[in-house]
């Protein structure tokens, strides 16, 4: 019968659970575990108090403060061993459970949880102070004269949030030590926060450290991971924020330095986009995936860019949680908004066409802010938009964080926007915020977002007014947006730009190497090859993080929305016409929010179903609202922006349906839009820029692009036309006039460029001559070649949408055309045209591809022969033809017979062929009668004359400011370009005109004596004028 084991006391089990957790012993073990410690010295003063030699809870803390202050052979250093204690003592902890007797159970679970305490305390002790135990080099003394180690507690939390994925599927690495269950939650909470704020600091110098210049493709998930894990205690979230490089300070603080040396900055740097040399991230992303980026495949450029998508994505959760958990808390939330802020004012030059990299953070870091700004602003951007009314306008004007009253307004100058601000502080339109609206803010701000109040109570002890978070989450968006994605856009678009520059360059060059072969050109070739390589990558960086986005964009879009509705109710909602004073509040908003909006929509437009889902009616109420609204958007470029929006709406050019209700089935639009385009037209003519001679064309081709969509539509033709009608003498007879302008500017300059361009072409055909010009010479005359090719194919693509408008237009729309101080204009263009397309020159214009520079002389032939019908049908009084006689610098009746045989050789209907062959028979006619009658008239008095025109006045006005005295129509005719007397340039308008019915009744008396001699019932129709025959040098005089 085996003997049975003696029972061991309760303290005699405390004994061996104790030993086993901390390795030491007070009686020589005599084993053979090198980590196991014999305590003599401690043994010895235990016995000399009469105890026992067993570890018990009363004794364990001496014995760990012993072990912990010697340095014993073999054993293991401070932080290992304790880290060993935590985890020795888990494991006991689960064999405890094990026991039957529940008294005894539930004292070694008290012991085990002591030991852990201890464990955890000394840890502390430990890392705070590395001084203090024995002199081991186990990464935490500070003191040593080495460089700085990272703290040993940072592979136990990257074990603890798990091991990070890099972008080509590496794993990082947490050092070969695991952090035991539990141990990390009992460190870092319920503590005492000034013995964990140095171990805090140091693991956030070491997160920062760790992201420096780590590009997507790097090992930032792991970091990233930890940040967020120790902000998920308060210790760690108090601790962040009161890091001293939680906003740097300091004299030379600027942008890049807050993206540097802060501990978010490194993080919000982790990016795919290019940067500048020195702030280059490694691995490099454009090297890495996309290498010889002409010849790559599809399906591998589809790899890169899902990788570079994905590991962005998790940065921006990441970031975006972390400061979400800041902001919930009051006691860190404005800490956040001021570090924010401070992001922001640093970086405003961002906003400048050029960017110092030095002293500006990076694309990269701003394109992730907006990301994670817009994941801020989720909760307010429901589908109503309900919470918009807590944006308050007066933020532009009261804002104590950004600087927002220096930004370019809606309408408002500089200091009418500086006056209302003084207005608003002095409480001229309300009282200023008391502590009770401070306290209902609040209130209102907690429950719309759960993060409570967006002021701490040093703030509202200050007496700054305070705004919901929605309100300052709002323009912070707004302002990173135009800082950081929107900007993005406008890189993106240069470098596509600066792309197609260099290839047309390097095609040009190429093309000069297989004529004049030279090692010179053939070192540019290779140099530009290079930079067109190097810009594509960088293009294809672009692309992945932002253009394959399509959650971003659609955030993007999500947030732009509000801002529109918002902006909208600042004048009272959508609705049309628009009050007739800007308020102020909407005159003082920054001009980029509206401008980013626009650029956003015009950016994702060109992205395929960027804009599935989004509810476009809001913006595009906005456009139409604003768009010829000037009292309101003063920046004509950026009404102009508007309409480019909708010209990629057009739905043949959008590739979505959803596009085409936005113009056939929507109230505004069909009520507004042709109006408002045919105004802007007008008002483009003078947009107060150097260059608003040229603007203007790339402007109206986008409006008259949309005008000829807009006329295949029924309901907007009919709109049309019904304003022609009203404004027949207003808007529409202005938009006449400078499309007649255009036209005539454009045809005549591509014309004579076309006659440049064939001077060149003979110059390089004759390669005898050509190859003894030296070999700059050539080059240079080689360019200019290239670069009048491109004038030409621009100029006549322009002149071409204006002449098929009007000849589109014309065909129903006649009245405007033949209106006394237009008619004459009219015909002089067609007239003008006709000649040089038919006329003794046209040979001179035949080049060897028309095609090429968009020069279609049939078409164009064609569409000048449908406007002279046009008008003709719907000439009622017949004065078109006299018109066209009139003509003394381009008519000849000639023209006529010479534009019909040519149509009959393109094989044109014979009708209108014949038409036309009427029309000049009129038009020969009017000018024989318009002869007999000036014969008639004989010498007519200088006083009758208009002095501009030098013809027979009709009903003469004088000019309020010079005094003097001109027919109505001329007049009429150049206040349709210029608001201005032409005798000293003071601003006169029609209505400004006055009546001289004396002078008027003393032409009529003339014209009745004249008339009684030879001819009865001549009209006041009839004008003197000069005609010069093109096709005979003689004067005649109708």
């Amino acid at each position: 019968m085996a003997t049975q084991k003696p029972q061991r006391s309760p303290a005699e089990i405390e004994d061996i659970i104790l030993r086993k957790i901390f390795l030491v012993y007070l009686v020589d073990p005599m084993g053979s575990d090198t980590r196991v410690v014999y305590l003599e010295l401690t043994a010895a003063e235990i016995l000399s108090e009469g105890k026992e030699l067993l570890l018990s809870r009363d004794v364990i803390e001496r014995v760990l403060i012993d072990r912990l202050s010697n340095r014993f052979p073999s054993a293991e250093p401070p932080f290992k061993y304790l880290i060993g204690c935590y985890q020795r003592a888990h494991d006991e902890g689960k064999k405890i459970t094990s026991m039957k007797d529940k008294n005894l159970r539930s004292q070694m679970e008290l012991v085990v949880k002591q030991a852990k305490k201890l464990a955890v305390s000394y840890c502390r002790i430990h890392l705070g102070n590395p001084d203090m135990f024995a002199d081991w080099d186990d990464g935490t003394n500070s003191g040593s004269s080495s460089a700085k180690k990272t703290s040993p507690l940072l592979p136990l939390i990257y074990s603890e949030v798990g091991r990070a994925i890099d972008g080509f599927g590496g794993s990082g690495s947490s050092g070969g030590i695991s952090s035991p269950p539990g141990f990390l939650e009992e460190f870092f909470k319920d503590s005492d926060f000034d013995s964990l704020d140095p171990i805090l600091k140091q693991l956030y110098e070491d997160l920062r450290e760790s992201v420096m210049r780590v590009s997507a493709l790097g090992n930032f998930r792991q970091p990233l991971r930890a940040l967020l894990y120790l902000v998920s205690f308060p210790a760690g979230m108090k601790s962040l924020v009161n890091h001293n490089w939680w906003i740097p300070r300091g004299l030379y603080l600027n942008g890049r330095v807050m993206e540097m040396t802060s501990i978010l900055g490194p993080f919000f740097h982790v990016s795919a986009l290019p940067d500048h040399t020195l702030f280059k991230s490694q691995p490099d992303v454009g090297q890495e995936c996309f290498s010889d980026a002409s010849n790559l495949r599809a399906s591998d450029l589809l790899s890169s860019f899902t990788t570079i998508k994905t590991v962005m994505n998790d940065l921006y959760d990441g970031l975006s949680e972390i400061l979400l958990s800041l902001l919930k808390k009051p006691e860190t939330r404005e800490n956040v908004l001021e570090y924010l802020a401070e992001v922001i004012n640093r970086n405003s030059s961002r906003a400048h066409t050029q960017v110092d990299p030095l002293s500006c953070a990076s694309s990269g870091m701003f394109v992730n802010l907006s990301a994670v700004m817009l994941r801020l602003c989720e909760p307010f951007l429901d589908a109503n938009l309900t919470k918009r009314d807590k944006i308050d306008p007066k933020y532009v004007f009261d804002s104590k964080r950004l600087d927002l009253r220096e930004l370019t307004a809606l309408h408002a100058s500089s200091q009418e926007v500086a006056d209302y601000a003084s207005k608003i502080h002095a409480g001229a339109f309300g009282s200023p915020i008391q502590p009770s609206v401070v306290d209902n803010h609040l209130l209102k701000s907690q429950q719309a977002n759960g993060f409570g109040s967006n002021m701490s109570r040093a703030s509202l002890q200050a007496g700054k007014p305070a705004y919901p978070f929605i309100c300052e989450c709002f323009y912070f968006t707004a302002r990173v947006l135009n800082l950081g994605l929107l900007k993005a856009f406008s890189d993106y678009k240069h470098l596509a730009q600066d792309i197609s520059r260099l290839q047309d360059s390097l095609s040009n060059l190429k093309e000069m190497q297989k004529q004049t072969p030279g090692r010179q050109l053939e070192l540019e070739i290779t140099r530009l090859e290079k930079e067109v390589e190097s810009y594509s990558r960088e293009k294809l960086c672009y692309e992945a993080q932002i253009l394959r986005d399509g959650t971003l964009i659609q955030r993007a879009l999500y947030f732009y929305r509000l801002v529109v509705v918002w902006l909208v109710g600042l004048v009272g909602g959508f609705k049309m016409p628009l009050p007739s004073t800007c308020p102020m509040e909407f005159a003082c908003m920054p001009e980029h929010f509206v401008e980013d909006a626009m650029e956003l929509l015009i950016f994702a437009s060109r992205i395929p179903k960027a804009l599935d889902g989004i509810l476009l009616d809001d913006f595009m109420n906005f456009i139409i609202m604003f768009m010829a609204s000037p009292q309101y958007v003063r920046n004509p470029y950026l009404r102009a922006k508007m309409v480019e929006v909708l010209n990629c709406w057009i739905p043949s050019r959008s590739g979505s349906s959803a596009t085409a209700t936005l113009f056939e089935g929507h109230q505004l639009s069909l009520e507004y839009l042709v109006k408002n385009l045919l105004k802007l037209y007008v008002d483009i003519e003078f947009t107060g820029s150097h260059t608003q001679f040229y603007d203007k064309f790339n402007i109206r081709h986008n409006i008259s692009e949309l005008l000829e969509y807009l006329w295949q539509v029924p309901s907007h033709r009919n709109a049309w036309r019904q304003i022609a009608k009203e404004e027949e003498k207003g808007v529409y007879l202005n938009f006449l006039n400078f499309l007649i302008n255009d036209s005539i500017y454009l045809l005549d300059e591509s014309l004579n460029k076309i006659l440049e361009l064939k001077e060149l072409e003979a110059e390089m055909s004759n390669t005898v001559e050509w190859e003894r010009r030296p070999a700059q010479e050539r080059q240079e005359r080689t360019r200019l070649f290239h670069s009048q090719e491109n004038i030409i194919r621009i100029d006549m693509k322009l002149a071409d949408e204006d002449v098929n408008m009007m000849a589109f237009t014309s065909e129903q729309i006649t009245a405007p055309f033949l209106l006394p101080e237009m008619v004459e204009r009219v015909a002089s263009m067609l007239n003008y045209f006709l000649l040089q397309l038919v006329g003794p020159q046209r040979k001179s214009l035949s080049l060897r591809d028309p095609e090429k520079y968009e020069f279609r002389p049939k078409k164009l032939l064609m569409q000048i022969v449908n406007i002279y019908i046009h008008l003709a049908s719907g000439d009622e009084r017949n004065v078109f033809p006299a018109a066209i006689s009139k003509d003394g610098r381009s008519y000849s009746d000639q023209l006529f017979s010479a534009a019909a045989d040519l149509l009959r050789k393109f094989g044109e209907d014979g009708k209108i062929i014949q038409e036309f062959v009427e029309l000049g028979a009129k038009a020969k006619a009017a000018a024989s009668e318009a002869m007999d009658a000036e014969a008639v008239l004989g010498e007519i008095p200088d006083e009758f004359l208009d002095p501009i025109q030098y013809t027979l006045m009709k009903d003469p006005v004088i000019l309020p400011s010079s005094r003097i005295t001109v027919d109505r129509s001329v007049i009429l005719r150049h206040l349709l370009s210029d608001n201005t007397d032409p005798f000293n340039r003071s601003q006169l308008t029609p209505d400004m005109l006055i009546p001289d019915d004396e002078l008027r009744y003393r032409i009529e008396e003339f014209v009745r004596a004249q008339g009684k001699k030879n001819i009865e019932g001549l009209s006041l129709q009839n004008n003197k004028t000069i005609h010069r025959n093109p096709t005979e040098d003689v004067t005649m005089i109708d």
